[in-house]
């Protein structure tokens, strides 16, 4: 199960270079001849690199408007300039679009004109971070993979508008101004293929509602959570990395087995309310409890497994896996008790 994690999370984060990689090695052959042709179609106020004829580069021009977009352009970057809106009439002949990055403009929601996201049917990357978003632009391509909304002043997530993006697997909407109200049992719906959500930097005082079920990281740091659920994470059986760094959890806000699952491989919970570390499982690999209000570590109490049980079995039969545990900013004084390295024998490093 960890190998098919690893492999999924592989693909989540290292695709984007090996596409671009491999359609760069195409087009690294492309005949001088036709380049005249490319430069020609090329906007004045962007660049159009000769060995990737499909990448138009309009970044960090000062641009106030989307420039018209060659039918050829898979990958349009935008990022970095003042523009305001979004408009049908630049992207009349853009119809392969693959990518598209509009980070640090100045675009609002009333500036997105109705429809123009929806018809880019082959778009699969959209970059919207620190805009001037209000609400999740809708509608948006059913062919999405990744939407990136981080940085804006969104506060409201429109009914439906992710109900027909089965194919989306990341979706960032931290640092964002989106309350417990905001995100209800049905907002999610239809995200069946999600891998990565990242809710930080809002103003959650609760664990969301209906996280999709395929979920393999969870980040909510810097919310004002302060209770996790009792089962919680049965809805979320794959959730594999799991970040509330920076919240209010208390001991009285964490069920007894509440963070004791066997999917969970690293356990994020530093800058909390803490004072005794919480249930674990035996599978978890990285728990980072720094900076709560800890004042002593005892092995056998936090050790998921028995020791006299992992003798039994041998030194790496039914061993506890967590090979890094963090409690700096904690009450803990050295050394480290000698049954937590009992426990823990696969231990790499402790920061106390």
């Amino acid at each position: 199960m960890i190998l098919k994690v690893y492999t999924s999370l592989l693909l989540l984060f290292l695709v984007n270079s090996v596409w671009s990689r491999t359609v760069r090695q195409v087009y690294d052959d492309l005949d001088p001849d036709h380049w005249s042709h490319y430069t020609s179609e090329c906007p004045q106020e962007c660049f159009c690199p000769p060995s990737f004829p499909n990448a138009l580069y309009c970044d960090n021009k000062g641009l106030k408007e989307i420039p018209p977009i060659p039918a050829r352009i898979w990958y349009l970057y935008l990022q970095n300039n003042q523009i305001e809106t979004l408009s049908e009439k630049p992207f009349v002949n853009a119809s392969h679009l693959r990518w598209i990055n509009l980070n640090k403009n100045k675009i609002t929601n009333s500036g997105i004109e109705n429809g123009v996201l929806s018809k880019l049917k082959r778009l699969l990357y959209l970059f919207l971070e620190d805009n001037e978003l209000e609400e999740v632009p809708s509608p948006l391509p059913v062919g999405l993979e990744q939407l990136r909304l981080a940085r804006n002043k969104i506060s409201r997530i429109p009914e439906g508008v992710f109900s027909h993006l089965e194919n989306l697997t990341m979706l960032d909407l931290h640092q964002n101004n989106l309350l417990d109200s905001a995100l209800q049992s049905d907002t999610f719906q239809g995200l069946n293929n999600l891998m990565q959500l990242n809710i930080a930097k809002n103003s959650l005082k609760k664990m969301p509602l209906s996280i999709p079920a395929n979920t393999l990281q969870l980040f909510l740091d810097n919310n004002s959570i302060e209770v996790i659920p009792e089962n919680y994470f049965t809805a979320i059986p794959k959730v594999t990395f799991l970040r509330l760094n920076y919240n209010k959890l208390s001991d009285d806000g964490i069920p007894p087995n509440g963070f004791n699952v066997s999917s969970i491989l690293d356990l994020q919970l530093s800058h909390n309310q803490l004072t005794k570390i919480p249930p674990i499982n035996a599978h978890l690999e990285h728990l980072h409890l720094d900076h709560n209000k800890i004042k002593s570590v005892n092995g056998t109490q936090i050790c998921p497994v028995s020791i006299a049980l992992q003798e039994d079995y041998g030194y790496y039969g039914n061993v506890p896996r967590l090979r890094y545990l963090r409690l700096d900013g904690n009450e803990i004084q050295p050394p480290i008790p000698l049954d937590v390295m009992i426990c823990f024998r696969l231990l790499q490093a402790v920061v106390i």
